[in-house]
């Protein structure tokens, strides 16, 4: 059984365990030995906990793919508010993105295809297609939304930790994923947990949708601690990652968490890009000792 266990993000439906295995090994054996931990990473047992395939539309045998999404097909409510968030969040990091104005949003169709329009020209959404950006959305809505869904995608991640397992890996909602699951499964021996690009402490959206529900202390939202006393908590960010649109976790899971800021260039959500730096594989050396 896996020491460390690793959990995608949206988008991999195409993908599958052992070809997304094939990128994030050697990412996560270089960021250990960024780290100072080249042992760790010549002895790296990592599995993937691959979940993209229960967003796979049905079609047969002829790699679908994404369905080809319009801009009419972004739903009301939650895919709606979490387009305008990305939009948001864009404007403030690149400067080659008009802001969102209270006029601009104030009409549904107009809203959700100037939005569109807008986050297709950012330097963090380049080259996404927009069925691709669409069909996103609508997987982020599904796990947090449908609950057969929600039960399906966190088995998959159970079903790969085990009581050898010491480190848990995850990326953009693949760290909702991980949270949630842990959180499921009290007593685990996990040691470390290393969040990358995460939308956890998105208010609303995310956070008041999470399973177990946060707690309200004294007028604050507090999630529950996904673990006991000795596990560690690391959570990742790039300023330029519009997925991870709250940075620092600490305010909503407490100054138990550590709140890391990287700097991924023009990759600024990527996987790969995360878990090679330095500070990534700092904190999956911790786990492992």
């Amino acid at each position: 059984m896996a020491q460390v266990v690793a959990v995608h993000g949206v988008g991999k439906q195409l993908l599958g365990e052992d070809s997304l295995l094939r990128q994030w090994r050697p990412a996560l054996a270089d960021g250990l030995r960024r780290a100072g931990a080249g042992h760790a990473a010549a002895e790296l047992h990592v599995e993937m906990a691959f979940y993209g395939d229960c967003f796979r539309p049905a079609g047969g045998f002829l790699a679908p793919g994404d369905p080809p999404y319009t801009a009419d097909d972004v739903e009301e409510g939650f895919e709606r508010d979490l387009l305008l968030a990305w939009w948001r969040a864009a404007a403030e990091t690149d400067p080659g993105v008009v802001s969102p104005g209270a006029e601009t949003l104030a009409a549904t169709p107009q809203s959700v295809q100037a939005a569109l329009r807008a986050l297709s020209g950012s330097r963090f959404f380049a080259g996404v297609a927009l069925r691709a950006l669409i069909s996103d959305l609508k997987q982020v809505r599904l796990y947090l939304t449908d609950a057969g869904m929600r039960e399906r995608v966190r088995g998959r991640v159970l079903e790969v930790i085990s009581e050898d397992t010491r480190v848990v890996v995850a990326h953009s909602l693949g760290s909702v994923v991980a949270y949630e699951a842990l959180c499921a499964r009290p007593g685990h021996g996990v040691r470390a947990l290393v969040t990358c690009g995460s939308p956890l402490g998105i208010p609303h959206l995310v956070l008041h949708r999470l399973d177990p529900a946060p707690l309200r202390l004294d007028g604050r939202v507090r999630g529950i601690w996904p673990g006991g006393q000795e596990l560690v908590w690391t959570n990742i960010a790039d300023d330029g990652d519009v997925v991870a649109l709250v940075k620092d976790l600490r305010p909503f899971f407490g100054d138990r968490l550590r709140s890391v800021r990287v700097h991924n260039g023009s990759h600024a959500h990527d996987a790969l890009a995360y878990v090679t730096d330095a500070l990534c594989g700092r904190a999956i050396a911790g786990g492992l000792l």
